[in-house]
């Protein structure tokens, strides 16, 4: 995981410099026609797609197009099995806790849904206490998942906008 973390940091370095191109050590494959939508072979595009590029044993991709309040975020990140596997998994666990708390979960709802001062934050996580607020405000700011944007004002930084919609997909909150 080491290694694709720092592909991710190159990348997303490349991004806040404003670069369009791909940056050195980065790699894509040209993207094949989508199939006519509604077909039988629509259904698996992107399982085809991660097959098509990667071999085996494989990895995965996810990826992401969205519009939330602070604007859209187009996102994608693909790993290999190897690297993953080969990874030392205990490096995310403070991300992975930091998500583990249904208060947390409901500020970064809120930030993600426009929510970007204290008071706008806590009166939709529901928090009673500003110590409380912060403590966990800087719980997910220690963790990427928030950063200071300014004085009083916080927000989901892009690059981790889809991430997060990814994990809680993952865990099973589709609806």
């Amino acid at each position: 995981m080491a290694g694709a973390l720092a592909r991710l940091d190159v990348l997303e370095r490349h991004a806040a410099e404003g670069g369009t191109a791909e940056p050195a050590g980065a790699s894509s494959a040209p993207t094949p026609a989508p199939a006519p939508a509604g077909s039988s072979a629509d259904v698996f595009w992107a399982l085809d797609g991660v097959k098509q590029r990667l071999d085996p044993p494989g990895g995965i991709v996810f990826a992401g197009s969205v519009a939330v309040p602070a604007g859209p975020v187009d996102w994608q990140i693909t790993l290999t099995t190897d690297g993953l596997l080969a990874a030392d998994w205990s490096q995310a666990a403070p991300s992975l806790a930091a998500l583990g708390n249904a208060t947390r979960l409901g500020l970064l709802q809120a930030v993600v849904g426009g929510a970007d001062t204290v008071a706008q934050i806590s009166a939709e996580g529901g928090l009673g206490s500003t110590g409380q607020l912060y403590h966990h405000l800087g719980q997910l700011v220690a963790t990427g998942w928030l950063v200071a944007a300014g004085r009083g004002r916080y927000a989901v930084p892009p690059e981790r906008v889809v991430p997060l919609l990814v994990v809680l997909g993952a865990a099973g909150r589709t609806s």
